[in-house]
């Protein structure tokens, strides 16, 4: 059974950091290329950030860029999102995916709220 469990997420003031962490099993880990998605209240769900199996990385969403990092683990079948300078439009559901070919995994979210 594949499982996607996400951690770290929580309650954060304006300017701080977080730090998510994905955890894959049921799956060949480095076979797939991961990525982190948020879902902001009342807004559509979207990509924040990519990475192959090998590590090469992309931000996907401008708003990020220079603020947020992903990384991977594959001896931990771990990816993580080092989130920095947080601010309150950074609230959201932050989803991790795991892909491979057409297939597609997601985790169930861990929520960032970021407020003074």
């Amino acid at each position: 059974q594949v499982q996607l469990v996400e951690s770290g997420g929580g309650l954060v003031q304006p300017g701080g950091s977080l730090r998510l962490s994905c955890v894959a099993s049921g799956i060949t880990f480095s076979k797939y290329a991961m990525a982190w998605y948020r879902q902001a209240p009342g807004k559509e769900r979207e990509l924040v950030a990519t990475i192959t199996t090998v590590g090469g990385s992309t931000d996907d969403a401008a708003s990020v860029k220079g603020r947020f990092t992903i990384s991977r683990d594959n001896g931990k079948n771990t990816v993580y999102l080092q989130m920095n300078s947080l601010k309150p439009e950074d609230t959201a559901v932050y989803y991790c995916n795991a892909r491979y070919s057409l297939v597609r995994y997601w985790g169930k979210g861990t929520l960032v709220t970021v407020s003074s």
